[in-house]
C-alpha cells in the first residue's frame, strides 16, 4: 500500500456565509457570563427555545420565502409556460394571500415537526433543549389551526393519533455553527406526508457515475416522483455519501435550501460540493417530461440542487427529495443580541399579478353540477378528454384511508357499498381544524395512490364511479375505470387554504365521527377546480409523461 496521505480535516457539509434576513424575536431569557479563562458564555433559558419554536412553527405554516413566491411569479409570466402551468402558479400565489392572514394554514398537512440544531461550544442551557423544542411545537400545533398527524404505535398493529401533533423530530448537534462559539442555530421544518413519501434512496455503483448513464438514470427516476408531493418542487439529488442514510439527510437538508453556500468544486479534503453545471441540465430534463405544474406543462420543478458527496469504492447511494409547494421551512439563531428567526413574506399580495381569470385561460373551464344523478354525471365527464379543466359544484363524500379500510371490511363481510359512496363522487382528503366562522380548516386533497387497492372493489361493488384527490394513479386505476366507467379527476395539491376560504361552504360527518379527520364527511363545494385525469375509456394523463426518454444524453 502507498504511504498514507497527511491529516487533513473539512466537514462533510461546508457552508458560506449566512445571508439571512433576520427579524428579532425577542431579547429576553439570553445572557452573557464570564467562565474560566477569559472565556464568554451565552446563557438561554428553557422558555427561550419554547418560543422561538413556537414562532417557527406558526411562521411556516402561514408564510413563504419570498424567493419561493418570486418563482411562482415567474411562472405566471413566462410565455413558454402551458395554461395549466399558469392556472396552478396563480392558485398557489392566492393561496399564500390566504394563508398570510395567519387563520387557515396554507395547506391541510401541516406536517410533521423536525427541527436540527447546532450549538456552540460556548451556549449553556439547562440540558432539557429536546423537551423545551417539543413544547413549543405543542403550543403551536394546539394553539393554532393546525392538524395532529402524528400515530402512537400501541401495538405492531394498532395505533391511535397523540392529539397533539408531538413527537417531533428534533436533532441537536454540539457544533460552533458558521464558527461562532457563541451561537445556536436552527432549521425548522414541516414536513408533509405527501412529500416526505418522495424521498427515495438507490443504491447504485460506480458504473451510474459517467454523464450518459447519470441522465439516464435521473430521466427515469425523477418522472416516478410524479405529482403527489405537489408540483412545482425543489428537487436535490445527491450522489454519493458515506451511507445511504446520509445520502438521504443530505437530500432533505439541499431542498430546503439550507446548503446553497456549498462549495461547487471538490477536492481531496473530500468535502461534498454542489455540482451547478448537472444543475441546469436536469432542471432542464424534468421540463422535457411534459408532466408541468401537476397538469401538463414545464413547471415540474422550480429549481434543482445537485450536490455530489464522498463515498466509499464499493457503496454509491444516490438520495432524491423535494420540497413541495407548502415550501415550509426557516432557519432561526439566538445569539448575544437575541432570539432572530428568518423574515418570511407577510405580503405576498405583492407578488399576484394584475390579471384576471380569463388572462390565464385558454381552454374551456367545464362546469360540473354533483347535485345530478351519478349516471348523468358520469355520461357528461365522458364527453371530454383528459386534462380538461372542470369546475365542480354541489356535494362529495371525504373519505381516506381508514376510512377505506373500515368500508372495504363491510363488503368482506358481504354488507352493501355505503349509499354515499354510490351516489356521490369521493375526495381524499382530511381537513386542519375549521375555525371560528369558517365552513371548514384547510381542506387540500391528499395522496390518491394510498387508495389504489380499493378502487376495483368498490367500483365493483357500485361506488367510487368519480374520485377526486392528487397525483398520479397504478395501471390498476385505470383499468378499473375502464371496465366499470369510473373517472379520477385530478385536484390542485396545495391550495388548502384558498379551497376552505373559496369553494367549500359546507362540512358535516357522515360516518366514523371518532375518527377525526379520516371521520367520513360530506361537504359542498362551489367552484371547486380540477382536472380529467383517468377517463372511462382507459386513458391516462400520466400514463405517458412518466415513460423515460432512453435517448436522453449529457450535453
Amino acid at each position: 500500500m502507498s504511504a498514507a496521505a497527511a491529516f487533513s480535516f473539512a466537514p462533510l457539509l461546508p457552508t458560506g456565509s449566512d445571508l439571512t434576513e433576520y427579524r428579532l424575536v425577542s431579547d429576553e431569557g439570553v445572557d452573557v457570563v464570564n467562565g474560566p479563562g477569559g472565556r464568554r458564555f451565552l446563557t438561554v433559558e428553557p422558555a427561550v427555545l419554547t418560543q422561538l419554536t413556537a414562532e417557527a412553527m406558526h411562521d411556516i405554516a402561514h408564510f413563504l420565502r419570498p424567493a419561493h413566491l418570486a418563482q411562482l411569479r415567474s411562472i405566471i409570466d413566462d410565455p413558454e409556460a402551458s395554461p395549466n402551468d399558469r392556472f396552478v402558479a396563480l392558485d398557489l400565489l392566492r393561496n399564500a394571500n390566504i394563508a398570510a392572514g395567519g387563520v387557515l394554514p396554507m395547506c391541510q398537512d401541516t406536517g410533521t415537526a423536525i427541527v436540527m440544531g447546532k450549538r456552540g461550544r460556548h451556549v449553556l442551557t439547562d440540558g432539557t433543549d429536546e423537551e423545551a423544542i417539543a413544547r413549543g411545537v405543542y403550543e403551536a400545533y394546539t394553539r393554532l389551526n393546525l392538524r395532529y398527524s402524528q400515530l402512537a404505535p400501541l401495538t405492531m398493529w394498532e395505533e391511535r393519533n397523540t392529539g397533539s401533533n408531538l413527537p417531533a423530530q428534533i436533532e441537536i448537534y454540539a457544533e460552533d455553527p458558521g464558527g461562532q462559539p457563541d451561537a445556536y442555530k436552527f432549521l425548522f421544518m414541516a414536513k408533509g406526508g405527501g412529500s416526505a413519501n418522495k424521498s427515495y434512496l438507490y443504491q447504485e455503483t460506480k458504473a451510474l457515475l459517467n454523464p450518459e448513464r447519470m441522465m439516464r438514470f435521473l430521466d427515469e427516476k425523477l418522472r416516478l416522483i410524479g405529482t403527489s408531493a405537489c408540483p412545482p418542487y425543489h428537487l436535490a439529488v445527491v450522489i454519493g455519501g458515506t451511507s445511504g442514510e446520509y445520502a438521504l439527510k443530505t437530500a432533505k437538508l439541499a431542498s430546503a435550501k439550507y446548503l446553497d453556500g456549498m462549495p461547487t468544486e471538490g477536492s481531496m479534503l473530500a468535502h461534498g460540493f454542489r455540482d451547478l453545471d448537472l444543475e441546469a441540465e436536469v432542471l432542464e430534463l424534468t421540463r422535457q417530461f411534459g408532466i408541468g405544474a401537476q397538469f401538463g406543462g414545464r413547471y415540474f420543478c422550480h429549481d434543482v440542487r445537485v450536490i455530489r458527496l464522498p463515498r466509499h469504492g464499493a457503496s454509491c447511494p444516490v438520495a432524491i427529495a423535494v420540497s413541495c409547494s407548502a415550501d415550509r421551512q426557516a432557519v432561526a439563531k439566538v445569539t448575544p443580541s437575541g432570539v432572530w428567526l428568518e423574515r418570511l413574506e407577510t405580503d405576498p399580495a405583492r407578488y399576484l399579478p394584475d390579471v384576471t381569470d380569463a388572462h390565464l385561460e385558454t381552454e374551456e373551464v367545464v362546469r360540473i353540477d354533483l347535485n345530478r344523478p351519478m349516471d348523468e354525471i358520469r355520461a357528461e365527464l365522458a364527453k371530454y378528454p383528459v386534462k380538461t379543466r372542470l369546475s365542480l359544484s354541489g356535494p362529495l363524500v371525504v373519505a381516506r384511508d381508514i376510512a377505506h379500510a373500515k368500508i372495504a371490511e363491510r363488503l368482506d363481510a358481504g354488507e352493501p357499498m355505503p349509499a354515499y359512496l354510490r351516489d356521490h363522487a369521493v375526495y381524499y382528503a382530511g381537513p386542519a381544524k375549521t375555525p371560528e366562522g369558517y365552513a371548514s380548516g384547510s381542506f387540500g386533497p391528499t395522496t390518491a395512490g394510498r387508495m389504489d387497492a380499493y378502487v376495483a372493489k368498490f367500483q365493483a361493488a357500485g361506488g367510487s364511479h368519480v374520485m377526486l384527490a392528487k397525483g398520479n394513479r397504478s395501471r390498476g386505476v385505470t383499468e378499473s375505470c375502464h371496465q366499470h366507467g369510473g373517472f379520477y379527476l385530478g385536484s390542485i395539491g396545495g391550495p388548502a387554504a384558498r379551497l376552505a376560504q373559496d369553494c367549500i361552504k359546507h362540512v358535516e360527518v357522515l360516518e366514523y365521527p371518532e375518527l377525526g379527520m379520516e371521520a367520513v364527511w360530506k361537504i359542498e363545494v362551489e367552484d371547486f377546480p380540477a382536472f380529467i385525469v383517468v377517463d372511462d375509456k382507459g386513458n391516462d394523463f400520466f400514463a405517458e409523461v412518466t415513460k423515460p426518454v432512453l435517448t436522453v444524453g449529457r450535453r
